[in-house]
């Protein structure tokens, strides 16, 4: 496809995507839930097909050299499939949020003043490798009354075609356009630029992927993006705490999945339990042979542990997001030195306090600038269908509009109502 037909290409789905938006946001509630239990019916029927159509990317990926970690992201397990079923279920039982009316007061002038929750209109998703998003962007959208125009990486263009018609299946099975969900069906990197300088018809993207893609995305866009640069996730095992809790913990947000944006890549230790607690996380990462890098002071206690892999860390390693079994370990002096490090270091994602004090917690929650803060809990429930979103967007690290996992609300905007009986202004 040359640069001219990729160019009308993208301009005929940003119209097609603009008339279906129109026809999305007045749809009712039980019409769009049917959309998505259409859905969820049909990824289960087409197992077996889902994953003959992945299987051609996975081995397209190994013979590219794909790395590890993002071959892992592009399976279409059976699981994974369920998972996307399920979440369009859930997103199916929930409220219909489109058209509530929030905060209406009466004003000294007689009129009523409040806002109404409304679609965003159409939105641009660019994204890599889990070929999973497809349904999770597809089927907020289908729930939000948008339409939107989904383009994902070249390495899942046959599980991304397989799952986009479905989705079309779905939309068509409880008479909605067709067109309100699109996939961009060339791999042609022409695609992108074009999608992401349409404002007459997209009103906002979503890239979803490595540093490089969203920086190139922010920096070139000309339509409002919602964005998160990367996942440098922190545990800050806290004095006092419950050992064998912090190491259960500790161990989940590391190594229950090392490709995902949620996984801890930092791991901070007060100096008041890390002569308890570093000998035997350390031992877990030992034997699962996850290589610590760490500060001099947690080396001198992690040498104990046999067979553990250590190197000692460089200023890069408190920045760095792996996205592999590695993480960076230090000692602090308490929770001030832990809140402090994590808001210099950390992306903002995701950070976790491990702790007994109540205090602690509260003061952690409270300073912690990430979008996700949490206690007593893994970095890995920094998901929206783990958050009850029903499915995420994707996860914002901006501060305006949508922050955190982005669900429903993330794709709707507020307007102004205002109620009168004929008063007029003095």
């Amino acid at each position: 496809m040359n640069a001219l037909n990729v160019a009308e290409y993208t301009h005929s789905l940003g119209l097609q995507a603009k008339t279906a938006s129109a026809l999305m946001a007045k749809a009712p509630a039980a019409i769009k839930n049917k959309a998505l239990k259409a859905l969820a019916r049909l990824l289960r029927e087409n197992v077996a097909q889902l994953q003959i159509d992945n299987a051609k990317d996975l081995e397209r990926a190994v013979a590219n050299g794909l790395a590890g970690p993002m071959v892992d992201r592009l399976k279409l397990t059976p699981k994974v499939l369920e998972t996307c079923a399920e979440g369009c279920e859930q997103l199916a039982a929930m409220p219909d949020i489109i058209g509530e009316i929030l905060g209406m007061k009466q004003q000294p002038s007689g009129i009523r003043v409040g806002q109404m929750r409304v679609p965003i209109g159409v939105f641009g998703m660019i994204y890599e490798s889990r070929p999973n998003v497809t349904i999770e962007a597809a089927s907020l959208s289908i729930k939000s009354g948008n339409a939107c125009i989904l383009r994902g990486g070249s390495e899942a263009i046959d599980s991304n075609k397989a799952l986009a018609k479905l989705v079309q299946q779905a939309l068509a099975e409880a008479g909605l356009p067709q067109d309100a969900v699109q996939l961009v069906q060339t791999t042609d990197r022409e695609a992108v630029g074009q999608l992401i300088a349409m404002p007459q018809f997209v009103d906002v993207i979503i890239p979803r992927g490595g540093k490089g893609l969203i920086e190139r995305i922010s920096r070139d866009a000309k339509v409002p993006v919602i964005k998160h640069l990367d996942g440098n996730c922190h545990t800050y095992v806290d004095d006092p705490c419950d050992i064998a809790m912090a190491v259960k913990v500790a161990d989940n947000a590391k190594t229950n999945k090392y490709s995902p944006c949620n996984a801890s890549e930092g791991l901070l230790v007060a100096r008041g339990v890390a002569a308890a607690f570093l000998p035997q996380i350390g031992a877990v990462y030992a034997a699962k042979g996850v290589e610590m890098r760490g500060c001099p002071e947690s080396l001198a206690i992690l040498q104990s542990v046999p067979g553990a892999h250590l190197v000692p860390a460089t200023e890069q390693d408190w920045s760095e997001e792996y996205l592999a079994p590695i993480i960076s370990v230090k000692i602090v002096a308490g929770v001030d030195e832990a809140i402090a490090h994590i808001n210099r270091y950390s992306s903002h994602h995701t950070d976790a306090i491990l702790t007994r004090d109540h205090m602690h917690a509260q003061q952690f929650l409270r300073e912690v600038d990430s979008a996700s803060v949490m206690v007593n809990a893994s970095t890995r429930f920094a998901d929206g269908f783990e958050y009850g979103l029903g499915a995420e967007i994707g996860i914002s690290t901006d501060k305006f509009h949508a922050r955190g996992p982005v669900g429903i609300e993330g794709l709707t905007s507020l307007k102004y109502v205002v109620l009168g009986e004929g008063e007029v202004r003095a």
